[in-house]
């Protein structure tokens, strides 16, 4: 007697091939949009994360339609460095634009010794703002750490919105940033105890977490008490402006950008006021030693001088009693620019 086979295999085949051709007539009825409309919808998705974060879903819903939805969504919801915008976390670890500084500013909480990142939405030195991250400060032994989160309620390197974080030294004037995710295919996570794989999902899904050094700070020694403001290094590893997201679908291989090095700019003293100055272009409203310029350092191998070093790449002051504006640009992320700023805080009697 022969066996039959299951109901279910008789059922599958007629099922697929049914549905099919109604996919492919539903995909054309919406391909057929018109083009302004299309881009009108997606272009209000990515504006509703004005003052949040946009559903990452929603934006995805819309790009996989089909293809002619896919190419309006990454025509509209371009990288930093194109829009000027920060759309998704993934942005935050992506350089800003290069012809203008993107504007954000520190809100400080004493109390809990936490500090909040916003990007600022209007041309004001402080608005609303859209929150973007947040840092909290722990003693750890000779060490301070600040770790850099997501999520303002969760500071912990075991939560799904670590992002990284800043370390310092005893004395307050050597910094290391890491990054929660590798910066490039091949990078080697710190061997430190604290480099285990963390939760972190929120940033790149596909990406295993960890510890990666991504770059050091120190501040210049003054046991002269000379006067002037602190004297700061910098060194990282940058993201690539190529690394957008549209190349991104594109590119599976991420190679090393090289380091970028940054100084200070040297302020000018004015007798009249007595007092060193930096032109902050009306950004900075206090005089304070925290405040500071940052530009790329002249390279002695490069006799035609390429790197402009009067192009402020990131500067930092104070506002108010606990809020300070934070403006920077290419190549350095928003997380880069925060984690440098961080390092400003707190004392350094070695340094001033």
């Amino acid at each position: 007697m022969p066996r039959e086979r299951p109901a279910a295999e008789h059922a599958e085949a007629p099922e697929v091939v049914e549905m099919v051709p109604e996919v492919e007539e539903q995909e054309e009825r919406w391909a057929r949009l018109l083009p302004e409309l299309l881009q009108e919808v997606v272009r209000r998705v990515e504006a509703s994360g004005g003052e949040r974060w946009p559903a990452r879903k929603d934006v995805l819903s819309c790009a996989g339609v089909c293809r002619r939805w896919r190419d309006a969504a990454v025509a509209v919801v371009r990288p930093p460095a194109v829009s000027g915008k920060i759309t998704f976390p993934s942005s935050l670890k992506q350089p800003g634009t290069r012809e203008f500084p993107m504007q954000c500013f520190i809100k400080r909480n004493k109390k809990n010794s936490t500090f909040y990142l916003y990007l600022g939405l209007t041309t004001a030195t402080v608005d609303k703002g859209k929150f973007l991250m947040a840092a909290r400060r722990f003693r750890r032994g000779p060490h301070t750490e600040y770790i850099i989160s997501l999520d303002a309620d969760d500071l912990s390197q075991g939560s799904n919105a670590y992002l990284g974080k800043l370390r310092s030294d005893f004395w307050g004037t050597n910094f290391k940033v890491y990054d929660s995710k590798p910066p490039y295919d091949g990078a080697k996570a710190s061997s430190s105890r604290s480099s285990r794989r963390f939760g972190s999902r929120r940033i790149s899904p596909q990406v295993s977490s960890g510890n990666y050094e991504v770059g050091q700070l120190s501040y210049k020694y003054n046991l002269l008490k000379s006067r002037g403001p602190r004297r700061m290094y910098c060194a990282l590893e940058c993201p690539s402006a190529q690394d957008t997201w549209e190349n991104s679908l594109k590119t599976k291989v991420r190679k090393p950008t090289g380091t970028t090095v940054l100084r200070n700019k040297a302020p000018r003293w004015h007798e009249h006021l007595q007092c060193w100055c930096l032109n902050f272009h009306g950004r900075v409203t206090v005089a304070s030693v925290k405040n500071f310029q940052l530009a790329a350092a002249a390279d002695p191998n490069d006799p035609t001088g390429s790197k402009d070093a009067e192009t402020v790449l990131l500067q930092f002051g104070k506002v108010d009693d606990d809020i300070f504006t934070m403006d920077y640009r290419q190549p350095l992320s928003a997380f880069q620019a925060f984690a440098i700023s961080l390092s400003s805080f707190g004392t350094k009697l070695a340094c001033e």
